[in-house]
């Protein structure tokens, strides 16, 4: 199935793309955090020092460990057909090492009354995004690149745009644990700073995915 190869490829670059776009954002962050705060200046080389430490290695290799783990999943989810069973039986064995490259859970301790809660909130999130790698993947339309693959995995401006509301819902529930309680993060220092750029950078990825979408059906 030649048409399978060619859509993980478009969606491993698609991800890949997104994910350094973020990393970029993450510090554009921190940066106008750090710049706005008047005591900033302490903790700054600190939280700098972190953050280009974490995106460069632990970010990076853990994200890329994601995008790979979910691509596999979906295509052993496509060549091994589509019972109910078969899908927990995947999310079962794939869970655990998508979770050890997780960025957010991986910056928790897993000692906090909440960890189980955000660790449940990731295995949804894997699993919504499971189904909507299996939609792409499984496109047998002759595509070229991402928006071409989209239009066909989701047929209309209203299925991708409910697709792509419920993914946020996830990520926006996992900012909200760690908004609720801030002792759940384990980091060295300047954790309201990073809280306050994890959610100005979704909202940001929010409105530009949206955005994304407008132009992939006008």
């Amino acid at each position: 199935m030649e048409y399978i190869d060619r859509n993980y490829n478009i969606l491993k670059e698609k991800m890949i793309q997104q994910m350094e776009k973020s990393l970029s954002l993450g510090r554009k962050l921190i940066d106008t955090e750090l710049d706005a705060g008047f005591l900033n200046f302490i903790i700054r080389p600190v939280v700098k020092a972190f953050y280009d430490y974490w995106s460069m290695h632990d970010a990076r290799k853990g994200t890329l460990k994601q995008i790979n783990l979910t691509l596999e999943a979906g295509k052993k989810l496509l060549l091994n057909g589509k019972s109910e069973e078969h899908f927990n039986s995947v999310v079962g064995e794939y869970f655990p090492e998508y979770l050890k490259g997780d960025q957010v859970t991986y910056q928790c301790s897993k000692r906090h009354k909440n960890y189980e809660k955000l660790k449940e909130n990731t295995k949804e999130t894997f699993v919504n995004y499971l189904k909507e790698i299996r939609a792409f993947l499984g496109v047998e339309e002759d595509v070229n690149d991402y928006s071409e693959l989209a239009r066909f995995a989701f047929k209309n401006k209203e299925m991708a745009t409910k697709n792509l509301m419920k993914q946020l819902e996830f990520t926006d529930k996992s900012i909200r644990i760690i908004e609720e309680d801030s002792s759940i993060l384990s980091l060295p220092a300047g954790k309201k700073i990073i809280i306050r750029s994890l959610r100005k950078g979704f909202e940001e990825t929010k409105k530009e995915f949206l955005e994304a979408i407008d132009d992939t059906y006008e």
